[in-house]
């Protein structure tokens, strides 16, 4: 479930091919808001060496539904990208990373989050101990994206959408629910992205424990949280959530759609339950209920 310095490489490839304008990618939402939430994580991309496979386990599991962008010329007249929707809207991108080459599987999930001031914010990576592996880019009429690397060795990407973010609202079953950052030191990683993002944090008590969970807001919302990586000796990486209602209904499905469940069906020590699974490609998806009580 790692992230290599090679998955980081194409995933900058594809941004800075975006500025042919081989592939008509879409806004980030299709009905212009105008809003722009910072530190929101709008968007988020498969990487995968098993594109049909992967669309197969998705489509079964949530139901969602994969397509081309339009295509002016160039790559993208394969299935090299296609967007997923959920319930009829945008909610990500999968890359067939078969195009590359690599004999590594170096397949991710890569999340994508909302800064109003691109320039600004990638501007700070460097003093605050990141790299800036993709400057800001003009990605077609999505906006102007850059991939960065936090200190501890999490690779994410920053966009300033131009026609807006997607609103907040109360996230639907079987779509996105949360965003965490699973990484080797949670106060050098919060001190990055406090500074590079503007995030402010607050450590919840847990429930007959004496521990905190932390979570990263921006102006009293919160956008994501922060723990020490659970599986030890992994690289730093961000992990995305899926609501479902019911988690051991989904894990009994993954193995016969070509996934493995990394983590059983568990009571969260935060509240709800949680399982981790992998895709056919092995890029790893957690589930959640929500609420949590």
């Amino acid at each position: 479930m790692s992230i290599g310095k090679s998955s980081v490489a194409i995933l900058a490839v594809l941004v800075a091919g975006c500025t042919t304008i081989t592939i008509d990618m879409p806004p980030i939402t299709e009905s212009p808001t105008g809003e722009h939430h910072n530190g929101k994580v709008v968007w988020r991309d498969l990487l995968t060496n098993t594109p049909a496979e992967s669309r197969r386990f998705y489509s079964e599991l949530f139901g969602w539904q994969f397509e081309k962008p339009g295509v002016v010329f160039g790559i993208g007249g394969d299935d090299t990208y296609m967007l997923i929707r959920h319930n009829g809207e945008l909610i990500g991108g999968m890359v067939d990373i078969n195009s590359f080459k690599r004999k590594e599987n170096i397949s991710q999930w890569i999340t994508t989050m909302s800064v109003t001031d691109i320039d600004a914010a990638v501007g700070r990576v460097a003093g605050e101990g990141g790299k800036v592996m993709t400057p800001p880019t003009s990605i077609s009429s999505r906006g102007r994206m850059a991939v960065v690397e936090d200190p501890t060795g999490a690779v994410f990407a920053m966009i300033q959408t131009n026609e807006g973010d997607p609103a907040d609202r109360e996230p639907e079953y079987d779509g996105w629910l949360w965003d965490e950052l699973w990484t080797s030191d949670v106060e050098e990683a919060t001190v990055f992205y406090q500074n590079v993002v503007g995030f402010q944090h607050t450590d919840h008590d847990i429930k007959d424990s004496d521990k905190t969970y932390r979570v990263l807001k921006f102006m009293d919302q919160p956008r994501a949280g922060v723990l020490a990586n659970p599986f030890e000796g992994e690289r730093p990486v961000w992990v995305n959530y899926v609501r479902v209602n019911d988690p051991s209904a989904i894990t009994a499905q993954v193995e016969g759609l070509g996934g493995r469940v990394l983590v059983e069906v568990q009571v969260r020590a935060i509240g709800g339950e949680v399982a981790f699974i992998a895709g056919p490609s092995g890029a790893g998806v957690a589930l959640q209920t929500w609420p949590l009580n």
